[in-house]
């Protein structure tokens, strides 16, 4: 007996040390962190972030270009920069890299901009225009733009097309394979497993359920994916083809002139893109160096060329606008801006994604100030459900009853639940490259009874109904499917109702065009789908003008940060800018690429895999009826 207590003491012994040796280290990083973020405030000012005179600023842009940011934590953050460690998956906002581009046009210590675009991953075509206005706008000061890297995605190369010289390694690649739909099919899938598919729909070409009911793409959604594709890719060429002045027809599509041109080029991809004029120069990274050095001069260490990057220009432009806001008198009208970025969610959501409560709760913000005239709803959203749509557009709607008019300002997406919201604004701009459309709902569900019963499981009981008991684990009766494709077919003419009576057309109008069918943005203007062809500052100017307003400011309603999470920013943010103006290990330069895409298959595959299932797992409808686009999710 006094063996066993001893042992039980030593276990309970051995936890509470655990326990105390846990809480003791998790207390002392606290304590570190926020004695070097301390530390860091008091020696600031020595460790000051400054733009050097004749310089370069360096577009080193790292991760995807968004709307709007991922909600990350402060603690996260912090510990992912103070560990030197890669993001997941990092956010570039469009909104900085669009003011970034626009200060340094006009700043005297900045003489070239230098885009270095390896690290930019996804962003779509509608987000790359804007930054192609931007450099354009730029370009109109006089200042150069030279692009280089060892290599340019599509996307990428659509942003360094803008530049007034693109240089690449000569052993870098190149090449743009125009768009492409293509997604993973789990029919045949989901039989082995034995898993029953219940779905209901309306609409020829709403295809997102096709990938669970098909082992591959329908004909009509291949028709219709084809148009809008075809019309984006038209929009591409013609862009890249005016700002590198060559012809439309230089862009080999077949894979016969592709293979005919590289040979030419002794198989070399550097080569092939001098030679079809896609870049002006092949130079070695020590060569751009010196081409750089040539242009601003050495950086104060001498080590490279004078530059400023990304980031840290942004750091101190944001701090400059801070202290001129301050010192400028606002305007007491305002028009505010409000983003619906992600797909729409039951509930409250965090930024990134949209949320029916969430999104709802800033547009009454705007409801309430009685310093906003007018509203400009910035949608970037394929849809999600159609619930948590149905509460934003009542919102909407209120806005414009207290006589405050919305304008809605689409991005790179604004389908199926993206355009519901969009429907009711008074006005709807478009990009010609927003992917729209997509008018139409569906409700999906899975049983798992043949699953189950594989196992040896059965679901079995009585009730006092028909539709007692109803659940997952049993078969789907055809009275229930009744049920549910009615009330499928009850949402599809709400939507058609919802667009008729604000774009001023007929049902019958509105289903020719529907039917889940998507559309370019040029195409939705030709269809009355969208009012007008322009950008977000296109819209806020509209909003402006049916508020009958000229002296105004924008303001940004979005998710107000609390208080403790303003302090820790700031602690953290002072630590980790006095860790970075320290480190040796930081980029000098550099013209090497550390963030650039990955490029293998497995971890891609994974990746892909991942995605999707996290797609299925936060799908939180109330009645499981969803207005999505999945055609057009992946841009």
């Amino acid at each position: 007996m006094s063996t066993l207590l001893d042992f039980g003491k030593r276990i309970l012994s051995g936890i509470w040390r655990a326990f105390t040796l846990t809480r003791s280290v998790v207390l002392n990083t606290i304590f570190i962190v926020f004695f070097i973020g301390f530390i860091a405030m008091l020696v600031s000012d020595g460790n000051k972030i400054t733009v050097p005179e004749k310089t370069a600023l360096v577009l080193n842009l790292v991760g995807d270009l968004v709307e709007q940011k991922q909600e990350v934590s402060p603690m996260d953050a912090f510990l992912t920069n103070a560990l030197g460690e890669e993001e997941e998956r990092p956010e570039v906002l469009l909104a900085n890299v669009l003011d970034v581009i626009a200060q340094a046009k006009n700043d005297d210590r900045v003489e070239i901009l230098v885009l270095q675009l390896q690290g930019l991953r996804s962003a779509g075509l509608t987000k790359l225009q804007d930054v192609g206005v931007a450099l354009t706008d730029f370009k109109s000061s006089g200042k150069t733009i030279i692009a280089l890297g060892d290599q340019y995605t599509q996307e990428q190369y659509y942003i360094a097309s803008y530049a007034d010289d693109i240089w690449m390694n000569p052993q870098g690649f190149m090449l743009l394979d125009g768009y492409g739909r293509y997604k993973m099919y789990y029919k045949s899938a989901l039989d082995k497993l034995a898993i029953n598919q219940h779905i209901f729909r309306v609409g020829t070409f709403k295809s997102a359920v096709e990938p669970y009911i098909r082992d591959d793409m329908s004909a009509a959604a291949k028709e219709a994916n084809q148009l809008w594709l075809d019309d984006l890719w038209l929009q591409y060429k013609q862009d890249v083809a005016k700002q590198r002045g060559v012809s439309i027809n230089n862009f080999d599509e077949g894979i016969s002139d592709l293979i005919s041109k590289f040979s030419k080029a002794n198989s070399s991809f550097a080569e092939y893109a001098l030679t079809n004029n896609w870049v002006d120069q092949l130079k070695t990274r020590a060569q751009m160096r010196e081409a750089l050095i040539s242009m601003v001069g050495e950086n104060k260490k001498g080590t490279s060329y004078s530059h400023i990057g990304y980031k840290d220009y942004l750091s101190v432009m944001t701090l400059n606008k801070a202290m001129m806001t301050n010192m400028k008198p606002l305007s007491s009208d305002k028009v505010a801006v409000i983003v619906a970025k992600g797909t729409i969610l039951d509930g409250t959501q965090k930024p990134g994604t949209v949320g029916g409560d969430s999104t709802a709760k800033l547009l009454r913000k705007a409801r309430t100030n009685d310093r906003v005239k007018a509203v400009v709803l910035r949608v970037d959203s394929p849809g999600g459900s159609a619930f948590a749509s149905e509460i934003i557009r009542q919102e909407v709607e209120l806005l414009k009853a207290a006589g405050k008019p919305v304008v809605a300002s689409m991005g790179t997406y604004a389908a199926s639940g993206g355009y519901w919201i969009s429907a009711p604004a008074d006005k709807i701009y478009a990009s010609p490259s927003t992917i729209t459309g997509s008018i139409g709902i569906y409700g999906m569900m899975m049983t798992f009874e043949d699953s189950l019963a594989k196992l040896g499981i059965y679901t079995d009981g009585v009730g006092t109904t028909d539709i007692s008991g109803f659940g997952p684990t049993q078969p789907l009766t055809e009275g229930m499917a009744q049920l549910f494709q009615l009330t499928i077919n009850k949402g599809y003419q709400n939507f058609l109702t919802l667009v008729a009576n604000n774009r001023n057309m007929t049902l019958e109008q509105v289903d020719a065009i529907a039917q889940g069918r998507v559309w370019s943005g040029k195409k939705a203007k030709e269809l009355g789908l969208v009012d007008e062809l322009g950008n977000l500052t296109d819209a806020i100017d509209a909003a402006a003008q049916l508020a009958g307003i000229e002296n105004y400011d924008t303001l940004l309603i979005e998710k107000e940060i609390s208080e403790r999470n303003k302090l820790i920013q700031k602690f953290l943010g002072e630590a980790s800018t006095f860790m970075a103006a320290n480190s040796e290990l930081l980029l000098d330069s550099d013209l090497s690429s550390p963030n650039s895409i990955s490029t293998k298959p497995m971890t891609n595959f994974i990746s892909q895999l991942q995605t999707e299932l996290t797609k299925m797992n936060q799908f939180n409808d109330p009645q499981g009826i969803y207005s999505l686009c999945l055609a057009c999710s992946e841009q």
